[in-house]
């Protein structure tokens, strides 16, 4: 699903993933910054909790929100994709200047939320500049292609990743989310295999990419962010490779980013955070 185009005299908002794991305390500079984007203490966060099986999923988050400052705050649970076409959820989702996907299983998000009316109005909404951020498998999910499942590993292998239809926000990037607490790499490295016109943004626990409206990223958060770029891939053998078998890839640059580190999704070109 591409982008909503964004329209004259309008800037996108802030693409937001959280490789999970991150401190859901008021001392959360990836939360403080989020709510910063949205209008402080006047923001209108909607949470979205359908990746969890747990029920309490919406209301943490709540309170730490609230604890943040934010009076203004719904949980719009689209549990069902009958739900995502109620007008109540909708007018809620419209009247957001940010919304906040949970943790879970990404696939909850994109059999539930996928095609619906629900996934328009926020990426209409993102395209006029409503900040979108999403947790683990909430950050999984708003980019075009998104990863669905995946094998540990740091050798790409053929079948070693699965992908899916995701949300759409951006087609530049593809996310994976506990980047190296969960030995990552292989499987971001075989779906850019699959992808090779995009970004590849390893993002690990308590970090967050910042991708503002210039296609920039900044980097927030204790952990690092991992960037796989092919856009000067020499050569692959994924066409070649068996099911299973490991897939040879030359030419692909990696960054390393912390916290303040930027990177220019356009020009392909990392600046450390004292420049």
């Amino acid at each position: 699903m591409c982008p909503a185009q964004v329209q004259e005299n309008e800037q996108r908002g802030y693409i937001i993933p959280v490789g999970g794991g991150e401190k859901k305390v008021r001392t959360s500079t990836i939360l403080q910054k989020f709510v910063e984007l949205s209008a402080g203490p006047d923001a209108r966060i909607v949470i979205i909790p359908t990746a969890s099986e747990l029920d309490t999923a919406g209301q943490r988050t709540h309170g730490v929100f609230r604890e943040l400052g934010v009076t203004n705050i719904e949980i719009v649970d689209l549990s069902t994709r009958e739900e995502c076409e109620d007008p109540k959820q909708l007018e809620r989702l419209e009247n957001a200047t940010g919304i906040f996907f949970t943790g879970g299983n990404q696939l909850r998000l994109s059999t539930t939320i996928g095609g619906t009316s629900a996934a328009s109005v926020i990426r209409h909404g993102s395209a006029r500049g409503v900040h979108v951020a999403g947790t683990s498998a909430g950050a999984a999910f708003i980019c075009e292609h998104m990863i669905a499942d995946g094998k540990p590993g740091a050798t790409p292998k053929r079948g070693m990743v699965s992908l899916a239809p995701g949300l759409g926000l951006t087609n530049q990037v593809i996310i994976d989310q506990h980047f190296r607490e969960r030995d990552r790499i292989g499987r971001l490295l075989t779906a850019l295999a699959y992808n090779p016109f995009a970004t590849g943004i390893g993002v690990d626990e308590d970090t967050a990419a910042f991708i503002g409206p210039d296609d920039t990223i900044e980097v927030f958060g204790s952990g690092g962010l991992t960037v796989l770029d092919t856009s000067h891939l020499e050569y692959s053998s994924m066409a070649e490779a068996r099911q299973g078998q490991p897939v040879s890839l030359m030419g692909v640059r990696m960054h390393i980013l912390l916290a303040g580190d930027r990177y220019d999704l356009k020009k392909h070109t990392a600046f450390p955070g004292n420049k």
